[in-house]
């Protein structure tokens, strides 16, 4: 979390995942490539207010092939309808 934020009413909550590999691609050789752009996120609301989680993702080139990947963030449990994108 890098900050948190109350605007007109609304929380803010800034979220930057760390540069840790993702799952499966421990054993490669992996080059940070920045972040892909930020996603924001609708929440429940607290004591009244507006949620959103602003959420920049880690993106990694595998050196050996050249692919480009990232982490799956499943933000939503399956049927249980769709986040809030903007």
């Amino acid at each position: 979390m890098t900050k948190v934020e109350e605007v007109e009413g609304t929380l803010n909550f800034h979220l930057k995942e760390l540069n840790l590999a993702p799952t499966g691609y421990l054993a490669e050789q992996l080059e940070s490539k920045g972040f892909l752009p930020e996603i924001r996120v609708q929440d429940f609301p607290i004591r009244g207010k507006k949620v959103y989680y602003h959420t920049l993702r880690q993106r990694w080139r595998v050196i050996s092939s050249g692919e480009m990947i990232s982490r799956d963030w499943a933000l939503v449990a399956k049927g249980s309808g769709t986040p809030s994108y903007e």
